[in-house]
């Protein structure tokens, strides 16, 4: 399963030459992981309120080519694995059929009152 996700720039996302800073992306990545953790039925809110979260741990990011102003991107989200606790995921930044921008994310669960890893929730170990 591939989640897409539309992205914008905006002129606020640009460095002086016009083109997508590179802590940008990492922006995109995370709107795009929030909206599609919120399609599986997950509620972000009532997790933190209940004491879990999740955190990312670990990025590999590859820049490929850059985006510029208006220019209309979509972030792909793709699930490389699933374990009790960890969630490894694909993302890359599209413009059409160019790749800009690959990462792979680690994210494990974690119990906020104990700040050890916790499973992650039902609807996102059942994408096993």
């Amino acid at each position: 399963m591939t989640h897409e996700f539309p992205v914008t720039v905006y002129y606020e996302d640009t460095d002086m030459g016009g083109i997508v800073y590179h802590a940008n992306y990492l922006r995109f990545i995370e709107r795009a992981r929030s909206a599609w953790v919120r399609e599986l039925g997950v509620d972000q809110n009532a997790m933190r309120e209940s004491g879990h979260v999740f955190v990312v741990v670990r990025i590999e990011a590859d820049y490929k080519a850059p985006a510029k102003f208006d220019d209309q991107l979509t972030v792909l989200t793709e699930v490389e694995s699933v374990a009790a606790v960890k969630l490894i995921l694909n993302q890359r930044v599209m413009r059409g059929d160019q790749e800009l921008f690959a990462a792979k994310v680690i994210i494990v669960g974690m119990d906020t009152n104990t700040e050890r890893a916790a499973k992650l929730p039902a609807e996102v170990r059942a994408l096993r």
